[in-house]
């Protein structure tokens, strides 16, 4: 029988995503701690051909780096009518740096 662990290091420093995350693992008593907790520790570059790719190497190098159980998510928009655009380039769609706005704006224009 394996114990499950009673708390879990999520490799972002994105809210919205602890959120979520948090919502689903604290009302199983698991704590829930923010990569904020770990400042030396820089982001994980996404360089994934997929989503699996980039969460997976999140999770492996915070967890390398911070001796912790680590959880990581990655996730982005696929539309069929750009053959899976953007796909894991999702967040840099418009450009490195660019807002969420700039990039729905890019989307909308190409469709």
């Amino acid at each position: 029988m394996k114990v499950a662990p009673r708390e879990i290091l999520v490799a972002t420093r994105n809210r919205g995503k602890l959120a979520e995350i948090r919502a689903c693992l604290e009302q199983e008593g698991i704590r829930v701690i923010s990569l904020d907790a770990f400042p030396e520790i820089s982001e994980v570059k996404e360089e994934g051909e997929s989503f699996r790719d980039n969460a997976l190497r999140k999770a492996r190098e915070v967890a390398r780096r911070s001796g912790m159980i680590t959880l990581a998510d990655d996730s982005g928009l696929e539309v069929e009518a750009l053959g899976g655009g953007p796909g894991v380039l999702s967040a840099r769609f418009a450009g490195e740096g660019a807002s969420d706005e700039d990039n729905n704006r890019k989307l909308l224009k190409m469709l």
